[in-house]
C-alpha cells in the first residue's frame, strides 16, 4: 500500500533558491541557530543574514532568543 507524505509548502511570494532552501529548513528542523542554518546550509554568513532578513520582512521567520523559527 503506497502511503502520502506531507511536504512542507513553500509560499509563493519566495523567488529566490536560497530564501526557499532557509525557509524549508526552518520549517522541517524547527527552531535552528544561525551557526546550525549555516553548518546545515552551506551558506555563508552574509548570505544567511540577508535571506533571514528579507524572509522576516515577508513576516515568515521571526527571530527568537535562542535562533529563528518559522511563523
Amino acid at each position: 500500500m503506497a502511503t502520502s507524505k506531507q511536504h512542507p509548502a513553500v509560499p509563493t511570494e519566495l523567488d529566490s533558491p536560497q530564501a526557499k532552501l532557509v525557509y524549508l529548513a526552518l520549517r522541517v528542523g524547527g527552531k535552528m541557530g544561525a551557526a546550525d542554518l549555516q553548518r546545515t546550509l552551506g551558506l555563508s554568513k552574509l548570505s544567511l543574514f540577508a535571506v533571514l532578513e528579507s524572509l522576516a520582512a515577508k513576516d515568515l521567520v521571526r527571530r527568537t532568543e535562542s535562533g529563528y523559527v518559522c511563523r
